[in-house]
């Protein structure tokens, strides 16, 4: 078991929080940079020097990029790809709000072919859902299917057939408002409903992902 962790803080603002992943580094699938829902208008020093400090320790780092459910248009999305592998030297990108219809699988494809030919070695899709069509999980190194608070996470989830024919690894669970003492049982959870991969964030409110997860002595290996 292992975490993809969002941070979406500034380095400058809680630098405790970025060391806390570099000093966790062997649990970490990687860490989601987000400067400002995306790379920003200019290069940022702090967030260059927080994936510089992440990749030093071997941890993967992912730039955010806003798809809006389909609503960006294409050019605009490549562009925050490319500004983050050229400011930040990340390894990929993390695809976000990504429409999960069958109809949509085209035009993800093409983002996600873009990404690649521009330099994301990684590149990680979250519509928050399971999708669709099993292509997402097919097109996408890891593949989002649940992204919300601990208590929902707990009271429903449903996973179509199709999951069950990919493996664990390919998937990945975001859950926030996870009490620290439930961090394990949390990573148990996420493996039991087919995600090897998994945040178990304590934060909540309107920026849950501010905050590092809990890690147990179980994930990395």
């Amino acid at each position: 078991m292992t975490q993809l962790v969002p941070m979406y803080v500034h380095p400058a603002a809680d630098p405790a929080a970025w060391q806390a992943l570099v000093a966790a580094a062997p649990q970490l699938y990687g860490v989601v940079l987000n400067a400002a829902d995306g790379p920003g208008i200019a290069p940022d020093p702090a967030f260059a020097a927080a994936s510089r400090a992440l990749r030093e320790v071997g941890v993967r780092v992912l730039g955010y990029v806003d798809t809006a459910y389909g609503d960006r248009e294409p050019a605009p999305v490549a562009d925050d790809v490319s500004r983050h592998l050229d400011w930040y030297a990340v390894d990929g990108c993390f695809f976000d709000r990504v429409a999960p219809g069958r109809s949509d699988l085209r035009r993800t494809r093409r983002l996600v072919h873009s990404a690649r030919a521009r330099g994301a070695s990684t590149v990680v899709l979250n519509p928050g859902v399971h999708p669709a069509a099993s292509g997402y999980a097919r097109l996408a190194d890891l593949l989002v299917t649940f992204e919300g608070h601990w208590s929902t996470y707990l009271r429903s989830f449903d996973a179509p057939p199709w999951a069950g024919r990919h493996s664990p690894d390919r998937f990945c669970h975001l859950v926030y408002g996870v009490p620290p003492s439930l961090t394990r049982l949390a990573a148990r959870t996420a493996l039991r409903r087919g995600a090897a991969v998994h945040c178990a964030a304590p934060g909540a409110g309107p920026n849950p992902w501010n905050r590092p997860p809990g890690f147990s002595r179980e994930e990395g290996r």
